[in-house]
């Protein structure tokens, strides 16, 4: 005896009415990063003496780091100090790039 299949129905689904492409607003930065804040002395060797946003601040920190090889071949997130940066990280040979957005917090007023 030969088994009946059964015959699927398949259900119509309303095509979505598509979204009005309205541009959204652009995003303002928060104005606690764009606020300008003096670097301490030893971060003003790496990122210099003039006034600057955190956002800055790391963004140079980050072209030292690069620009000297600093970071860590095997684990590209860790950052090995060199004299300049040992000075900023509070002496310590190496820090995740997770730790330093903190420590230039610390080095800013």
């Amino acid at each position: 005896m030969a088994k009946k299949k059964k015959a699927t129905t398949k259900k119509k689904v309303a095509a979505k009415p598509k979204k009005t492409t309205a541009k959204k607003a652009k995003r303002k930065p928060n104005a606690a990063f764009m606020k300008a804040m003096t670097p301490s002395a030893d971060l003003a060797v790496i990122v210099g003496t003039k006034p600057l946003p955190r956002t800055q601040a790391i963004k140079k920190i980050w072209e030292y780091i690069k620009k000297n090889k600093l970071q860590n071949p095997k684990n590209m997130r860790n950052i090995m100090a060199d004299d300049n940066l040992k000075v900023v990280f509070g002496g310590k040979k190496e820090i995740t790039m997770f730790q330093l957005a903190s420590i230039v917090n610390k080095n800013l007023k």
